[in-house]
Formats: C-alpha cells, sequence, structure tokens
C-alpha cells in the first residue's frame, strides 16, 4: 500500500468518526410542549442540520420542526424544513450578516414552552458577522483579517470577536429567552470548551473586554477606530454563564478531534502500523510545531525509539499562521512543508496533514501530502521549498509536485489531522 492510500484511509475513518449522520441521533432533546426551532452556524452545520431531520422524524414521527442555518458557500446539504443559508468562510460577507440578523429574528418572541435546538460547528465565527452599533462589517471584516495573520490562538482570536458582536458570546441564546435552549457541538478548539467553538453564539464564557484589548495589545492588532471605541465602552461586555437567561440552557460536545484521532489510530493499527496519539490540542506556529514532528519522527527513524517502526504519530489540534508572505496556503500546508524541508533525504518518513472540514486555508485542499523526497522534486521543477515557505506559499510548492490533498467539503470540522509514517 502507498503512503498517500494509508493517509487517505486515516483521514476517511476519523471523519467517519465525526460524522453528523453517526452521531447526532444519539443526542436527540425531548419534544417539547410548544415549538421546535433549529437554527446554527459553521461549516458541517448543514450537514447537522440534514441529520437532525432525519433523527427527529424517525423518533418523533411528524413532530414539526423549522429554522435556519448558516454555513459556508458550497457546504450546504438538503433539508426539508431547516432553511440552509450559505455565507463566506474565512472572511465574512453581506450574506453572514443578513444571516446574522435573520437567526436573532427567528429566536425572538419565544416561550418557555418553546425549544431552540442550535448546531454549532468551527468556522461559525466568520460565517456570523453582527457588528455592534457604530461598527459596520467592513470594520469586522478588517478585524477579522487581522486576527487570521496575527498568529494568535484560537481562543484569543474568538475572545475578541465576541466582544465585538451583537450575537457572539452567548448572545444569541440570550436571545431566545425564555426558550430553552440545547446546543449540539462539534468541536475544532483545542480543550473542547464549547465556548470558543464558532464563538460560543449560545454558550457563554467568563473573558471580558478587559481579556479582549490584552489580546489586541499583545498582537498589536491595529483594529478600527470604532472596533477599538467599542472595546473600550461598557456595550462590549458579555453575558456571563451565571446569568438568568442561561438558566434552562444545556450543550453537549458531541464530536471532537481526541474522537477522531482515536478511531484513526485504529484504522492504522488494522493496517499492521503501530500508532501513538501525541496530543489532541497541538497548538503554536504552524512551521515551529513542525520542527518538532520532525525530530521526533528522525530520532524513531534512526533509534528506533522511543516509539517502535513501522508507527505513525498523530497529533491533532490547530496550528497557527503568522503570515508575512503574499503566497497561497493554509495552517496545514504550512506545517508540511517546514517539515519536508526537515526531513529531506530522510528516507522512511511521509507525511500528512490535514483541515477534516476538507478546506485549508482559502484554497480546495485540505492540506497535502510530503515525505523525504518532497524538496528534492520541487528543485526539479524549479522550486525552492524554503523561499515557498518563507512568502507562506506552501499550496503553489504542493501543486507542482501533485500533492495536495483535495476531499471536498466533509460535511464535520474537528481541526485538523497530522499523520507522520515512519516505515
Amino acid at each position: 500500500m502507498g503512503d498517500k492510500e494509508f493517509f487517505t484511509r486515516l483521514f476517511k475513518a476519523a471523519i467517519q468518526a465525526a460524522d453528523p449522520e453517526r452521531i447526532v441521533a444519539a443526542h436527540l432533546p425531548s419534544k417539547p410542549k410548544g415549538r421546535t426551532i433549529v437554527i446554527g452556524a459553521g461549516k458541517g452545520s448543514a450537514q447537522m442540520a440534514s441529520a437532525f431531520e432525519k433523527a427527529w422524524s424517525a423518533k418523533y414521527g411528524e413532530a414539526p420542526l423549522e429554522g435556519l442555518v448558516v454555513t459556508r458557500y458550497g457546504f450546504g446539504a438538503p433539508c426539508e424544513y431547516i432553511e440552509i443559508i450559505e455565507a463566506s468562510h474565512p472572511v465574512p460577507d453581506a450574506a453572514g450578516l443578513v444571516a446574522s440578523k435573520r437567526l436573532l429574528e427567528t429566536v425572538s418572541g419565544l416561550t418557555q414552552d418553546d425549544l431552540v435546538v442550535a448546531l454549532i460547528s468551527g468556522g461559525g465565527s466568520a460565517l456570523l458577522p453582527s457588528p455592534p452599533r457604530g461598527m459596520t462589517l467592513e470594520d469586522e471584516i478588517t478585524v477579522n483579517k487581522l486576527l487570521l495573520a496575527s498568529g494568535a490562538p484560537i481562543a484569543a482570536m474568538n475572545a475578541v470577536r465576541k466582544h465585538l458582536s451583537t450575537i457572539k458570546g452567548g448572545r444569541l441564546a440570550a436571545a431566545a429567552y425564555p426558550a430553552q435552549v440545547y446546543s449540539l457541538i462539534v468541536s475544532d478548539i483545542p480543550g473542547d470548551n464549547p465556548a470558543y467553538v464558532a464563538s460560543g453564539p449560545t454558550v457563554a464564557d467568563e473573558t471580558t473586554r478587559e481579556d479582549a484589548l490584552k489580546i489586541v495589545e499583545r498582537y498589536d492588532l491595529e483594529l478600527p477606530a470604532a472596533a477599538l471605541a467599542h472595546l473600550h465602552s461598557g456595550n462590549a461586555d458579555a453575558p456571563k454563564p451565571s446569568d438568568a437567561v442561561f438558566a434552562s440552557h444545556e450543550h453537549r460536545v458531541i464530536a471532537s478531534a481526541g474522537v477522531s484521532l482515536e478511531a484513526a489510530a485504529k484504522e492504522a493499527r488494522s493496517m499492521g502500523v503501530e500508532a501513538v496519539i501525541l496530543s489532541d490540542a497541538v497548538e503554536g506556529e504552524a512551521r515551529e510545531v513542525a520542527h518538532v514532528h520532525a525530530a521526533l519522527a528522525k530520532h524513531v527513524l534512526a533509534r528506533n525509539q522511543p516509539f517502535r517502526k513501522p508507527v505513525v504519530i498523530l497529533s491533532g489540534g490547530e496550528t497557527t499562521v503568522t503570515v508575512r508572505g503574499k503566497g497561497k496556503g493554509g495552517r496545514n500546508s504550512e506545517f508540511l512543508l517546514s517539515l519536508a524541508v526537515d526531513i529531506d533525504g530522510a528516507e522512511g518518513i511521509a507525511a500528512f496533514a490535514a483541515d477534516t472540514d476538507g478546506i485549508d486555508g482559502s484554497e480546495d485542499n485540505a492540506g497535502a501530502f510530503a515525505d523525504s523526497t518532497s524538496v528534492g522534486r520541487l528543485f526539479a521543477k524549479g522550486h525552492d521549498a524554503s523561499a515557498h515557505l518563507n512568502r507562506n506559499d506552501a499550496w503553489t510548492a504542493f501543486a507542482a509536485i501533485d500533492d495536495l490533498f483535495v476531499p471536498g467539503p466533509t460535511g464535520t470540522n474537528v481541526n485538523d489531522l497530522r499523520a507522520i509514517l515512519v516505515r
């Protein structure tokens, strides 16, 4: 079996473990006395909505459903009762602004007999632009671009986002009061804190606007004047978990990186390769994380320690990229290009990294493949791997040697899967 086939099987096993069709049915709420309204946001929300409709009908027959969810362009799924809106990711657009307004309208005027089911997955932060008074959509787009290029971890980015919004940070759930809110969450966040997924539209947390201001200072973010002014005002204060409006709320994380990594490890073992999971919550600069993974792989290759060959070393989580150049790529392809430089000539090492939602960065690939020959093959085609890395142009590098991984949208999102195989 070739390395690409091996890695593709691991990816498919990881995706299957987080497939909404498999997991949503096990977490259905009880049918309420009043209305059942389904809302949601994220790159996996449409597939979650489709799975929820099927499971709801199977359990409760023709009990009525209504509602809407927003997902990324091209990530829709067929639904009979729940409207699907598509908007832009990773940079917000006007369609997302309309979707946010409609979601807030959808949960207004409810009673304590009504149930709001929230289907939340990663990507919801960009898909739910809803700037507060004094800010514009253009301001929010600027904030988002600055955060994406800053190298800040996802928790820090979302702490800023939720204090510059009228829908994030628990505000969407608060708008549904006094209805019960039941959130089903597919986590793409290291550590699986539900308040961080999609900037927590239905789950409040304890971060403050002062925390957001410290992050702005730490990463030297030149925010628009209106955004900075808002963070300095009491209007930016987000709801707290102890607020009375959340008393009847419940949330469950139904899929996560940890479960998917275990599924990938099981698949590797079924093919006769031992698997080791380093962590499901790796964070840090993508190229620096690659150095650590490469060093470990080369140690195993040379000394057969601390893991015996053959072995695949797995990790999950979400790295970041501090953008310095104007190339094409994403965090997974940047990780791999950095690793490829480090393992150049180390025969017996191959690697794979991909975002489980099917998209890495802004291009159409989920990630890529790399091995000890990648740098040499690039050189043979007139490309300098280190130069591509310096300008954040990993996509172009892997496209040149036909090593991009393009599975298309997967319908779920439990963050990144990295796998380094040592033969």
